[in-house]
């Protein structure tokens, strides 16, 4: 379970609840303080050491809750963080595409990791109030055991309306924190789609679509609220009862004897802490949270990985497709690439190109069919998203290679004497790096080459470029990776001339393969390249 294994893994907590200690101490003494106080001013008396007493009860629980909010901030982040990582690896390890939307794993990563990371707190936090509510009520017995009979009566009612509230919340938590990554995954998705929206002109009702599940997160907010506004009037309904049956009874104590005024005023402080459990509305609903929460990671943490690849496929370079298919993109495709040949997928738009580099590059898993490579692959986009803090960490991003990989790469890619030209050269920050459209994508290129692949995969990676240009960058591909099989998507004649073969993509289906002079003759095909 992921809450017990946060609690476990850091014992800090146990720093915490010892730091917790001499303040709740203090602040169970602090009512017999201050009713010997009480009872010094009435007697016209002024007792030092019981003013003294008083200050240092009230300074202990004061520096007590300080240190306890640094503590408390630094073990949240650190199992927030410790979650995150766990979430990160296991999401990496299910691959692209995994069950979990974009935007969904992104609120499990944040929200629900800071969430659950926190559960050791929250769970001191209860555990004091427990431990305080048990100190009242042995004060009150110290002070007339009647008392704490009185007490004691309430205490299946205030248990009642503890366990009422958690039962109450349950639902609404969960339902508010799967709604939550819900529109956070369709808020990303749009995002990723900025162009298209805006080009279609379908702003207005990509809103609508993304806010659809408003009304859910409305409704589950609102019983949240209503369930926590539920418990604090009667809490606080309760609290005064209790209160009034206290002071009635300590004030037949003091015509009794028993009691003295101060030892009235120390009731009532000790009746307020022993209401502690009930007065912690935030706290129990933080802790239905954090318990939402925690199923939701375990929902992404017990996910099976997919199966490796079976071993001792070692035709490094190879690729075969055997009845593929993705839905609504690729239907029955069947597609052997020898190792080493440069092959252009060609097609109208919409006809499946950058579904089959796709797939072959590992970034979608088809519904069915097989995919098998022979060795690693390095892909390269039409609009590469560059990470890294600065250019060269960008190009090796993801690895630790050294600066004259990064070199030769770029060399390779036509993007040396760019990058040089920068103000500080390959240490340039990416977020200051002056860069257009085309020398982007050379570096996205040089990202792909660094990583010496077995099989390269360019889904219009070259787009941007002049033909010049493209044809530089692909005789030096040739002379600095010399043997490696090429899969080029593109719109260009002249690139899938130089190819050894051309696939031909028709509706999701390969129309023909063969090179690109036998294709041409073909008046259909000719009208692919416009």
């Amino acid at each position: 379970m992921v809450l017990s294994t946060v609690i476990r893994r850091d014992l800090r907590w146990v720093l915490l609840a010892l730091n917790a200690l001499p303040a709740t101490a203090a602040g169970l003494l602090l009512p017999t303080a201050l009713a010997s106080a009480v009872d010094m001013a009435l007697d016209g008396r002024l007792d030092a050491p019981t003013v003294w007493w008083l200050v240092g009860l009230a300074g202990v629980e004061v520096l007590g809750d300080a240190i306890g909010v640094v503590l408390a901030a630094a073990i949240t982040a650190r199992g927030a963080a410790w979650l995150r990582g766990r979430l990160t690896s296991h999401l990496l390890a299910l691959g692209h595409p995994a069950r979990f939307e974009a935007g969904d794993a992104v609120s499990r990563l944040t929200g629900d990791s800071a969430i659950a990371g926190g559960v050791s707190v929250l769970a001191v936090n209860l555990g004091i109030s427990v431990v305080t509510a048990v100190g009242a009520i042995t004060a009150l017995a110290l002070l007339d055991w009647r008392l704490a009979v009185v007490f004691l009566l309430s205490v299946p009612l205030a248990a009642l309306l503890v366990r009422s509230h958690l039962r109450l919340t349950a639902a609404d938590v969960a339902t508010y924190q799967e709604v939550s990554g819900e529109l956070s995954a369709r808020l990303v998705d749009a995002v990723g789609g900025l162009r298209t929206i805006a080009a279609s002109g379908r702003a207005d009702q990509e809103a609508e679509r993304v806010l659809r599940p408003l009304p859910r997160l409305t409704a589950a907010g609102v019983g949240m609220w209503r369930t926590q506004a539920r418990m604090i009037w009667r809490a606080g309904l309760l609290l005064p009862a209790v209160e009034l049956a206290v002071l009635t009874a300590a004030g037949f104590g003091v015509v009794a004897g028993r009691l003295s005024v101060g030892d009235v005023l120390a009731a009532l402080g000790y009746v307020a802490l022993g209401m502690t459990v009930v007065g912690q509305t935030t706290l129990l609903t933080a802790l239905q949270r954090a318990r939402a929460s925690a199923r939701r990671l375990e929902e992404v943490l017990t996910t099976p990985l997919p199966a490796q690849a079976a071993p001792g496929y070692t035709d490094r370079g190879r690729i075969e497709l055997t009845g593929v298919t993705v839905p609504d993109a690729l239907h029955d495709v069947d597609l052997t690439v020898p190792a080493g040949a440069f092959v252009a997928v060609v097609g109208r738009s919409g006809a499946g190109k950058s579904a089959l580099a796709s797939v072959i590059g590992g970034l979608v898993r088809p519904s069915s069919g097989e995919v098998r490579r022979g060795g690693s692959v390095g892909y390269a986009f039409e609009r590469p998203a560059l990470v890294g803090t600065t250019v060269a960490d960008a190009v090796r991003y993801g690895t630790a290679l050294p600066r004259t990989d990064v070199e030769a790469a770029c060399r390779a890619a036509q993007v040396h004497d760019v990058v040089v030209r920068l103000p500080e050269g390959y240490d340039t920050p990416m977020s200051t790096a002056p860069m257009s459209g085309g020398e982007a994508q050379r570096l996205g290129l040089a990202r792909a080459f660094v990583r010496d692949p077995a099989i390269l995969v360019l889904d219009d990676a070259t787009a941007s470029l002049d033909m010049v240009t493209e044809a530089t960058v692909e005789r030096a591909v040739e002379s600095a990776l010399p043997g490696r099989t090429r899969v080029v998507v593109t719109h260009r004649a002249a690139t899938a001339r130089r190819a050894d073969f051309v696939v031909w993509l028709d509706d999701g289906r390969v129309r023909a393969t063969g090179p690109h002079h036998d294709l041409w003759h073909d008046d259909e095909y000719r009208a692919v390249f416009g």
